[in-house]
């Protein structure tokens, strides 16, 4: 064999014919550690619906009914709304500057961003009379500590992610890294290593990256370019087993490639879709994998065929949705309500569909 330690180090191969072109990496940016992020769609919402809740349980104290509590709530939200989306605005515009900080400045920057934007909110509705006498200190006071309890509620919604993240991988690796698939793979080398030695040897060193990957001390995200070539080798592996039962066909679109997406995602989906779509039918089956760029957002979609029920002597194994619902809580803990996950029959078609954010 060319590298005895095949475990160690994966040597560089040659493209294989139908398999897609090698996507060549853009340059590394280093990442920004900001404490919070307010650019994200989810953030913008949730901080708005808690002001807005805020006031109007804090205009109850002050209503004697229901109309003058509506009046009443109208008419600060006139203020606390523009100064709510005023200071998601400058968290959103300051984000780089801000990962510069250290935590406490991070946190000290964003109260006074606070305080200011109550300033605004206050000035706003002392220049359209609402207010005779205008709180300056009680406003910028209010905004600060507004400022402060939106912060850390970021913060600790961050730190919960990683005991979740470590769960999914665990499970992920449990449902990926299956004993019958490492049996198979290595019996498919042994067949192999007397006939077509060079065949075997690529089909072990993809083996190997496989384990590497999923060995790996773990990362936040990865690009789509990443997980494209983890899928394929797992596809080359496959193709060895099913030979041509298995038919791919690829749609890779370069301009999604640099799309940020949790590690090790896309491969369980390929998987199932070998696994319920290829093995239960003597015909094998087609599986696609598309990737597009629309504007800011990208698209990736695994599609595959579905075995004819008439091949079946009994009801066709149906899955639990481990992978599916572990998959959808990855993309949720990362890109939040930006990210949007689907999975249905599509005629006679089993198709997943994953939107994410674009890298900007």
């Amino acid at each position: 064999m060319r590298n005895p330690s095949i475990l160690s180090a994966t040597p560089a191969r040659p493209h294989r014919a139908g398999a897609p072109a090698p996507v060549k990496p853009r340059a590394s940016r280093k990442a920004v550690p900001a404490l919070f992020d307010a650019c994200q769609i989810g953030v913008v919402l949730r901080t708005v619906l808690f002001v807005e809740a805020v006031v109007a349980i804090a205009t109850l104290f002050a209503a004697s009914t229901a109309v003058d509590w509506l009046t009443l709530a109208a008419t600060i939200t006139g203020g606390a709304l523009p100064a709510t989306l005023l200071w998601l605005v400058a968290a959103c515009g300051l984000k780089r500057m801000l990962g510069r900080m250290r935590r406490e400045a991070q946190f000290a920057t964003g109260a006074l961003l606070g305080a200011v934007a109550a300033l605004y909110g206050c000035g706003l509705l002392r220049l359209t009379g609402v207010l005779g006498a205008a709180p300056w200190v009680a406003s910028a006071l209010a905004g600060a500590m507004f400022a402060a309890i939106v912060m850390a509620a970021l913060v600790l919604r961050a730190r919960g992610r990683t005991p979740a993240a470590t769960t999914a991988r665990l499970e992920e690796l449990q449902a990926r890294i299956r004993p019958h698939f490492l049996f198979n793979t290595l019996n498919s080398a042994i067949a192999l290593v007397r006939d077509e030695p060079a065949k075997a040897e690529a089909m072990l060193e993809d083996l190997s990256e496989l384990f590497r990957q999923a060995l790996a001390e773990p990362n936040e995200s990865v690009t789509l370019a990443d997980e494209i070539a983890l899928a394929e080798r797992y596809l080359a592996i496959e193709q060895v087993r099913f030979e041509d039962r298995l038919r791919i066909r690829w749609d890779l679109d370069p301009d999604a490639s640099h799309a940020r997406l949790p590690p090790l995602l896309l491969q369980p989906l390929v998987e199932n879709a070998v696994k319920h779509g290829v093995e239960p039918s003597p015909e094998g089956a087609r599986l696609r994998i598309r990737t597009e760029r629309r504007g800011g957002m990208v698209v990736i979609e695994v599609t595959n065929s579905l075995p004819p029920l008439r091949w079946a002597d009994q009801p066709l194994p149906r899955g639990h949705g481990i992978a599916l619902d572990n998959v959808r809580d990855r993309l949720r803990l990362m890109h939040d309500m930006q990210a949007q996950f689907s999975a249905g029959i599509d005629q006679d078609h089993y198709r997943v569909r994953i939107v994410i954010p674009a890298e900007p």
